[in-house]
């Protein structure tokens, strides 16, 4: 049996350290092994990171292969992401769970959206509103503890130019959460806009995508409700650009240039208000895998703590989402870097080592 000896800084939460560790076999152990390593990996020791807004099986077209899905999720894993929280896939990823070469990947299935109100051939589009709930039940039925609902986008049918509207009425918010929780998962949705992010908090959702429309009330009422905001700036960062291509709807360009504008305060905000805000790359679509450690320094650059940035990069998003950490006899899935990144960030994007399994995979 393969014995891995972790010495230097192992960081197991806020609270906890130890000076040394060992991997033997899959599992993590604090306890001396009665046999000698078979190496040492020297260094500062992290729980495997989470993307938390990561899209296996989605490219800027739509649905992708199998064969580029596992290419998206190994370029994830090689920058230490070793636990992924889908945020929406039109691909069964279901297979991932038996790849042990592969991270650990918590499905939503499908977005679920209004037909002609979201990107063409990413999401299972909705004739009928009042479906929602049944839908939601049924993703719910079909993933892995979550449900994506996109709760905004632009209605280019408006007069005055368009601009950002919700997809769902109170009742039907309301209704489809319900359903979710009834069914045992959880629900996050996309939301750009101020105007949806009532009828979101009133439903109980369990988390937001983006949330750059949030105002100082909505953002207090947020932390009030413990509901944490996935800052994604990664992709808030292309807004400009999203709006520069959208120059035939002026209100809804404007909006986007403004939350463009104001994104790092926008996350700082969140951050300052008390809102655990996690670390997500919006990767798929048009953004590459494994940009995690870009993502980081993104919202280190907007003034969050690195320590803090780090955090819900690792244990604390593993926590929320019920997922081991170092703890003992817990799967060995870490990575090694050659300095603290709570310190520096940009050591996140230089592990030393990945450990996936207690396999040394990186």
């Amino acid at each position: 049996m393969s014995i891995i000896h972790l010495v230097g800084l192992i960081v197991a939460d806020d609270e906890h350290d130890a000076g040394e560790a060992w991997v033997v076999g899959d599992r993590l152990t604090y306890e001396r092994p009665g046999q000698a390593a078979d190496r040492t990996l020297a260094g500062v020791v992290l729980p495997g990171l989470v993307d938390v807004h990561c899209h296996v099986g989605l490219d800027a077209h739509g649905v992708t292969d199998v064969a580029t899905a596992r290419r998206q999720a190994l370029a994830d894993r090689d920058t230490g992401v070793l636990a992924i929280r889908d945020a929406g896939s039109p691909l069964d990823t279901s297979w991932i769970a038996d790849e042990p070469d592969l991270p650990v990947l918590l499905r939503a299935g499908h977005h679920l959206a209004r037909p002609k109100r979201y990107l063409r051939s990413f999401a299972r589009e909705l004739d009928d509103p009042c479906e929602l709930p049944t839908a939601v039940a049924e993703e719910a039925a079909r993933g892995d503890g979550w449900v994506k609902i996109v709760g905004d986008w632009i209605d280019r049918d408006l007069a005055g130019g368009g601009d950002l509207r919700p997809l769902w009425t109170h009742e039907q918010l309301c209704d489809a959460v319900a359903a979710a929780h009834a069914g045992g998962a959880k629900v996050t949705v996309h939301t750009f806009g101020t105007e949806t992010l009532a009828d979101l908090l009133d439903a109980g959702v369990d988390c937001l995508e983006h949330a750059t429309g949030a105002d100082a009330d909505q953002i207090a009422q947020i932390a009030a409700a413990g509901v944490p905001v996935t800052a994604t700036l990664l992709q808030v960062g292309q807004f400009d650009a999203i709006a520069e291509a959208a120059h035939r709807f002026p209100v809804y360009a404007a909006r986007m240039r403004a939350m463009h504008t104001r994104r790092a305060a926008q996350v700082r905000d969140l951050h300052d208000a008390g809102v655990l805000v996690l670390v997500g790359t919006d990767a798929g679509g048009t953004i590459d895998h494994g940009q995690l450690p870009a993502e980081a320094a993104a919202m280190v650059a907007a003034g969050l703590p690195a320590a803090d940035v780090v955090a819900a990069a690792s244990w604390r998003t593993r926590a929320w989402l019920g997922l081991p950490g170092l703890d003992e006899g817990a799967s060995a899935d870490l990575v090694v870097y050659p300095a603290d990144p709570r310190t520096d960030i940009g050591v996140l994007a230089a592990p030393s080592a990945v450990v996936l399994r207690g396999v040394q995979v990186a």
